[in-house]
């Protein structure tokens, strides 16, 4: 059972008319996504390769790497050879999207401020290919290890990785990167299954309010971190408007005309804008660009922001 405080708090973001679904969706059997991995291998051929083992994939309509299969496929997707030799990586494709309105384009730079365990950094580096660079930031050891080795394992050559605290980057590399992505430590609401209370066991507003004021300071940095006419993507798989609009609105609060709020490139059926106030705070008309992603069969929760620094 999920806790009453979260289902309360879900009823005042979540619009009235889908709630029904987004609560059913935390019980449901839900698809699993993944992407093919062209740094090791083709990936027309990797998804060749998943059909005649009998694996039926749907393609995800806006991104050519990503499909899911039917929750009672997934073990067989773990076990193919295409898993096996990291030629796919599975990712539910709620957690696609901050890589892909990050818009990454070759010979740019880029920063992925808190990176383990690496699906987005491998995303990144799919994108930039041999050319670019990529510098991935983790504060916590063991998952900083964990990065490491995802990298290696998936074929990742061309990313540099710090064990560094993302609060502090901004210090070492100001105005230096083109693209940042902050997809920011959270309560991760959008990951939590009533069957499985491990998911929830340790959730409370106290908590999201730990995790908005590490929120805070990480989108400061990133900001920092990006030159003029760069972008930053902000994002968290949490449902709570402190860890997103209030974030957000910190940044301008911050910066000022300096940045700008813009709309997603990706039109998801599963989007909701943004919340235009919260327990008594009003938010900034633009903040309304940012979305959350609603949980469903397929997707996890989720919410997205592009924040473009300055005019280039």
């Amino acid at each position: 059972m999920l806790p009453e405080v979260f289902l309360e708090r879900l009823e005042r973001i979540v619009p009235a008319e889908v709630l029904p679904g987004v609560v059913a969706s935390f019980s449901d059997p839900r698809r699993t996504g993944a992407r093919a991995n062209p740094l090791k291998g083709d990936p027309v051929q990797t998804l060749e390769s998943l059909r005649q083992e009998g694996i039926a994939c749907e393609p995800l309509p806006w991104f050519p790497l990503g499909f899911s299969v039917a929750p009672d496929n997934r073990q067989k997707l773990l076990d193919s050879a295409a898993s096996t030799d990291k030629r796919i990586y599975v990712q539910n494709p709620s957690s696609m999207i901050p890589v892909l309105e990050l818009d990454v384009r070759p010979e740019q730079r880029v920063l992925d401020l808190t990176a383990a365990p690496g699906s987005k950094t491998l995303q990144i580096a799919a994108q930039l290919g041999a050319s670019g660079e990529l510098a991935a930031v983790e504060v916590v050891r063991k998952r900083f290890f964990k990065l490491k080795k995802n990298l290696a394992d998936f074929g990742a050559s061309n990313v540099r990785v710090f064990l560094q605290d993302g609060r502090r980057v901004d210090r070492y590399r100001p105005e230096a990167f083109d693209r940042v992505l902050l997809d920011a430590p959270c309560s991760t609401e959008g990951r939590f299954r009533s069957d499985e209370p491990d998911t929830f066991r340790y959730w409370s507003v106290r908590k999201i309010r730990e995790m908005a004021h590490k929120q805070r300071q990480l989108i400061e940095a990133a900001v920092r971190c990006t030159r003029p006419g760069g972008l930053v993507v902000y994002s968290t798989c949490s449902f709570a408007p402190e860890e997103n609009e209030s974030v957000v609105q910190h940044a301008l609060e911050v910066f000022g005309s300096a940045i700008s709020i813009e709309p997603p490139l990706i039109d998801l059926p599963r989007y909701s804008a943004a919340l235009p106030s919260w327990e008594g705070a009003t938010f900034d008309e633009a903040i309304r660009n940012a979305r959350r992603i609603l949980p469903d069969s397929l997707n996890e929760g989720f919410f997205v922001s592009r924040i473009r620094v300055g005019q280039g």
